[in-house]
């Protein structure tokens, strides 16, 4: 089953020229790339626009990781699972089943919902709510919802008949004909007729009703399974429909719907951004140096190592890649594409295995440093990249270099630097930075700036950078 995010961004800047000069045995290359103009999104919170998806946490867990954690790290947004009413059961898909559009869900109720997205707000981070829009529960099925609302096959109560739905009754078998994948059924989920008045009317009251809680922008789950026409016509009945909504749109060669379609009502996720990060961290990474190629513009592209479906299926790295994943995401929150998205889940061992003792109608709160919760959000390199990320915003890449293999460095304008060593052995060298002379912070390898890099007049610095580690430094870190 697919199921997807949406968040908003401010423009970075996109590399577009490079210059060689060889100096002391380094080459470095120094880009000076063209910087898109800003576009209307959604406000930016705090310090900076960094999202985090917060997978599968209960809104109380979400409302006291954005006091503690969340906002004083820099994050500009939290994605949240679906909040509205679903089928039960403990697996994590069961939040994609729609029953109602009520704010009542195995992650919480609607009064801490609200007081989650108050709280986030009070910490600076803006909410960003996962929705699903292309379908409800499964065909076949009947029961009642987590809320207590009933429902069968084509009949959810006080929501939707049989003449709601789409009148293809079978399912997608053939992803290179449109028709099938936007009109028939994604893994026997009930496809909702989004061409109807009375369908786009339903879906857009329940935007605006979690607009009216707070909620500042939307991830838009399956929408390739959408004419984006439809989601144009849905979006324009919202009271404001200028809020913020990303596309979930898996472009794949040799199919007919492509992320591209679906830019008139929001930005879409670059999946080839986050394929490319797999190939290359298992392979070489100074081809990263090109990832923004023949792909989505980059300020209408959402991008992320990883996410809940890609964790599993395969199609993306995951936290079980270790050191190479923590250096994806320093990648991700340094390179200027794309507007990112840090992925905190739980560790899996069953693709379907819900969050770390979920029951039928219940999630327990997330709990970090113990349990199966990966909380990436407070591993040191993480939060010290989300700075770097927030330092260097709109600058443009300079000083590149790579060994010809694994082993890259470049800066952000004159603002920050960073080292990625995706190799299995250290690496002692000098590096040239564009940075002033100083002594600075290494953000990835301490959080209380325990590691100093001391910059010199030329702006060299020597270092010693582990094996599948990373250095960063920036100006908004002094040591």
């Amino acid at each position: 089953m697919t199921r997807r995010p949406n968040a908003p961004r401010r423009m970075l800047a996109a590399l577009t020229t490079f210059a060689a000069a060889l100096t002391l045995g380094l080459v470095a290359t120094t880009a000076t790339p063209a910087v898109e103009p800003a576009r209307a999104a959604t406000p930016t919170h705090g310090d900076g626009d960094v999202i985090l998806n917060l997978f599968q946490w209960t809104w109380d867990s979400v409302a006291a990781e954005c006091t503690n954690v969340v906002g004083p790290a820099g994050f500009g947004y939290v994605q949240v699972s679906p909040p509205m009413e679903h089928v039960r059961g403990s697996q994590w898909w069961t939040s994609y089943q729609p029953v109602s559009y009520r704010i009542e869900s195995k992650l919480g109720t609607r009064a801490e919902f609200a007081n989650m997205v108050a709280a986030c707000d009070a910490a600076g981070v803006g909410v960003i709510a996962d929705a699903v829009v292309n379908h409800m529960a499964g065909a076949g099925r009947s029961g009642t919802g987590v809320a207590g609302t009933a429902y069968s096959d084509d009949n959810f109560t006080g929501t939707y008949g049989y003449q709601d739905f789409n009148d293809c009754r079978t399912d997608i078998s053939d992803y290179t004909n449109r028709y099938q994948v936007q009109n028939c059924r994604l893994v026997a989920l009930q496809d909702l007729r989004t061409g109807s008045d009375y369908v786009r009317g339903r879906l857009a009251a329940y935007f605006d009703d979690l607009v009216s809680l707070g909620v500042d922008g939307f991830r838009i789950d399956a929408s390739k399974h959408v004419p984006a026409s439809d989601l144009e016509a849905i979006k324009s009945r919202m009271r404001n429909p200028n809020v913020f909504w990303v596309h979930e749109v898996i472009g794949a060669a040799g199919e007919p719907i492509q992320p591209s379609e679906y830019l008139g009502s929001g930005d879409s996720h670059e999946f080839n951004y986050a394929r490319q990060l797999k190939h290359d961290f298992d392979g070489q990474i100074k081809n990263l140096r090109f990832i923004g190629d023949g792909k989505l513009q980059s300020g209408r592209a959402g991008v992320f190592v990883d996410n809940h479906d890609t964790e599993r299926n395969g199609e993306s790295m995951n936290y079980k890649w270790g050191a190479k994943y923590v250096l994806a995401n320093t990648f991700l929150l340094s390179w200027p594409y794309g507007s990112p998205t840090v992925y905190s889940g739980y560790e899996f061992s069953n693709n379907d295995a819900g969050a770390p003792g979920a029951g039928e109608t219940s999630v327990p709160d997330a709990t970090c440093g113990a349990g199966r919760w990966t909380c990436t959000q407070r591993w040191t390199e993480i939060r010290g990249m989300v700075g770097f990320h927030n330092a260097v915003a709109g600058t443009a890449v300079t000083n590149w270099w790579d060994d010809g293999g694994n082993l890259i460095t470049y800066g952000r304008g004159n603002r920050g630097y960073v080292v990625l060593n995706n190799t299995a052995s250290a690496v002692q060298r000098w590096f040239q930075t564009p940075l002033p002379a100083g002594t600075y912070c290494d953000v990835v390898a301490s959080s209380s700036c325990s590691v100093k890099r001391t910059v010199n007049a030329d702006g060299w610095f020597t270092a010693t950078i582990p094996a599948y580690g990373a250095l960063a430094i920036h100006v908004n870190a002094r040591g």
